[in-house]
C-alpha cells in the first residue's frame, strides 16, 4: 500500500508561481512512478505531468510543457511540480498519483491518488 500527502495549493493570480509537494510513504513506493494528474470543475481528470522511479524520466502534457517543471527526491520520497505563469486555464484540484511508469500514468492508469489540492489562478 502507497499513501499519498499533497501540500502548496492555493490562490495566485496570472502570471504567477506555486510548487506542489507531494510525499510517499510505503514499502514499495520506490518502485513506482509518481505525476500530477487534474480534475476542473465539470471535467475529467487530464493528465498533467509525471516523473520515472529513478527520477531520470519526465513527462509532460502539452498543455503545461515550458511552464511546468516536475522533479523528486528520492531521499524523501516527495515529487515536486513547479507552476510557472499560471493561467485561469490551470485552475483544478491538482492529485498526486502513482502508476507502474510514466507513460501508464499518462493514460491515467493510475495504482495509488492522493486526496487532491485545490489550485486557482484568479485576479
Amino acid at each position: 500500500q502507497v499513501q499519498l500527502v499533497e501540500s502548496g495549493g492555493g490562490l495566485v493570480q496570472p502570471g504567477g508561481s506555486l510548487r506542489l509537494s507531494c510525499t510517499a510513504s510505503g514499502r514499495t513506493v520506490y518502485n513506482y512512478a509518481m505525476g500530477w494528474v487534474r480534475q476542473a470543475t465539470g471535467k475529467e481528470r487530464e493528465f498533467v505531468a509525471a516523473v520515472g522511479a529513478a527520477g531520470l524520466t519526465t513527462n509532460y502534457a502539452k498543455s503545461v510543457k515550458g511552464r511546468f517543471t516536475i522533479s523528486s527526491d528520492n531521499a524523501k520520497n516527495t515529487v515536486y511540480l513547479q507552476m510557472n505563469n499560471l493561467n485561469p486555464e490551470d485552475t483544478a484540484v491538482y492529485y498526486c498519483a502513482a502508476a507502474r511508469n510514466t507513460y501508464t500514468l499518462a493514460l491515467l492508469g493510475v495504482d495509488y491518488w492522493g486526496q487532491g489540492t485545490q489550485v486557482t489562478v484568479s485576479s
